[in-house]
Formats: C-alpha cells, structure tokens, sequence
C-alpha cells in the first residue's frame, strides 16, 4: 500500500473558464475565479491510496481481490484473465474543501467547485501516471463501485476495507449511504486491459453529461446483461 500525498496542483484561469461552460463571462467573474485560484494554490493538497492486489476465487459472478470478495459479473468478467490490480482512493483533499465561500455568492460556489473538480481530476491522472511508470504497465481501465447497477455503491465498504482505514490515510470517510466526503473523491479497481473499457459503454442512458464512450450493446451481450446495468454516478 501507498500513499501519494504530494500532487503538484496547476490551474489556469482559462482551463476553470472553459471547463465551467458558461457562456457569459466578464471581469468580475474572472477576478473571482482568479482569486479561488490562488486560494486553492495554497490550501490544496490531493491525496491518493492504492494498494497492490491479486484476484482470486473467481467464480460466477464474484471473485476476491486481496482477500475481499466482490460481487459483479462485468468485474468478474473483466478481471477472468487479469492476476494483478490496482484498488485505489483519489480525492481533493479536505484541505481544499473546507475552503467556504458566502451562501449568498452562488457564482463564487460554482468555480469552487469547478476547481475542487478540476484538481480532483489532475489528481487521478497523477496516479495512473504513477502508476503506469512504477510498474511498467500498458493500457489499463478501471472500475467503480455504483458505475453500475451490476457492481452497487454499497460495495465501497468492500472497497475500504482493502485498505483499512481510508480516513487515517488520505482523510476520506464514507457516510451510510456510501457516499465519500470529501465529495470530490473518485474510488475504484484499475487493471490491465487490451481493449479500453468504460462503464459508460452499457449504459442506455442518452443524455448523460458524464459520458465518456458510446453505449455498446454488443458489449451487452458478452456480458450477459439487460438493460438493467445503468451507470448511477
């Protein structure tokens, strides 16, 4: 197991601009999202856990990685032919999220939240960087408890337990209905794949703003599902 505490965080007024996708824009929003830039810089300190595991006790639909039994036909499905994963937490950090602004300044909480999403992101590519360069790996893809209906959110207790106590290490706690907090906080199961994969790619849903591949029916059929397994995050 290991902790990566020390992310390099870099925002760029115009990266936070474009990616918030509003359309009016003046100087007193770019002076506000100047000034929440320069807060994040100081107080913002992501954090990742991953641990090194190995699958075992594949069977129907579950198997156990390092030592914890999960239940999923498409992990189990994508995992059939993989021996060594990557369980991990990413998070912003809840040094940058106690960072408060007035309740009555919508505008200033939705660039904050841009920003917590922004390095957030940055975060989870410095892991699979890391992650890519340490052990000498390919392509991979990665799984989400609650990106599926056919691997539920309620699994997360799974997910923590491979590493203990999350909150001790990176300051993530999970509440009772499994949700992380810090919120912008990503968890999941990377492995090793020849053929990119996205939970995106059985889901149905048309409208989705989070969609990242095209729904693939086909993709269905090889894991004998119905429609039923819709993304939920």
């Amino acid at each position: 197991m290991e902790v990566l505490d020390s992310i390099p965080v870099t925002l760029d007024i115009g990266e936070v601009l474009k990616q918030s996708r509003l359309r009016k824009k003046n100087a007193s929003v770019e002076e506000t999202v100047r000034e929440l830039i320069e807060t994040a810089k100081v107080v913002a300190r992501p954090k990742a856990v991953y641990e090194v595991a190995y699958v075992e006790n594949k069977n129907g639909d579950s198997l156990s990685i390092g030592g914890v039994r999960f239940t999923s036909r498409v992990l189990r499905v994508n995992l059939d032919k993989v021996e060594r994963v990557f369980p991990y937490v990413v998070t912003c950090g809840v040094e940058l999220d106690g960072v408060t602004v007035p309740p009555d300044d919508p505008v200033k909480g939705f660039y904050l939240d841009v920003i917590k999403r922004m390095v957030l992101r940055a975060a989870r590519k410095h892991l699979e960087s890391y992650l890519t360069r340490r052990y000498a790996l390919g392509q991979m893809s990665a799984m989400s408890p609650g990106s599926l209906e056919d691997w539920p959110i309620t699994q997360q207790k799974e997910l923590f337990s491979v590493f203990g106590n999350v909150e001790n290490l990176i300051g993530v706690t999970l509440t009772e209905s499994c949700q992380m907090l810090p919120l912008k906080s990503v968890s999941g199961i990377y492995f090793p794949t020849e053929v990119k994969f996205e939970s995106c790619q059985l889901c149905p849903r048309e409208k989705c703003i989070g969609r990242r591949a095209q729904y693939d029916p086909e993709l269905v059929k090889k894991y004998d599902l119905t429609a039923q397994a819709v993304v939920r995050q």
